[in-house]
């Protein structure tokens, strides 16, 4: 089963994103805290690419979200 792009991936991009803009961060901003490229937040903004665990977690960090809220979101 294919996850890139399923309504529960737009889910979960919708939410990062919607998250790094209420902090008025720029993709910039958000992969130079996370010691990565612009391309890669726009990537996995954009649904090109999946995000791993450890990814996710320091991304939650960096944007201020409750991983364990996120994941129940999505388990909805």
């Amino acid at each position: 089963m294919k996850s890139l792009r399923s309504p529960r991936h737009r889910a979960f991009t919708s939410l990062l994103v919607s998250a790094r803009k209420s902090l008025k961060l720029s993709q910039h901003e958000l992969a130079a805290r996370l010691k990565t490229s612009q391309t890669v937040i726009a990537r996995i903004e954009t649904g090109e690419r999946r995000v791993d665990v450890v990814e996710f977690l320091d991304l939650a960090r960096v944007l201020k979200l409750d991983p364990r809220e996120v994941l129940t979101r999505l388990m909805q």
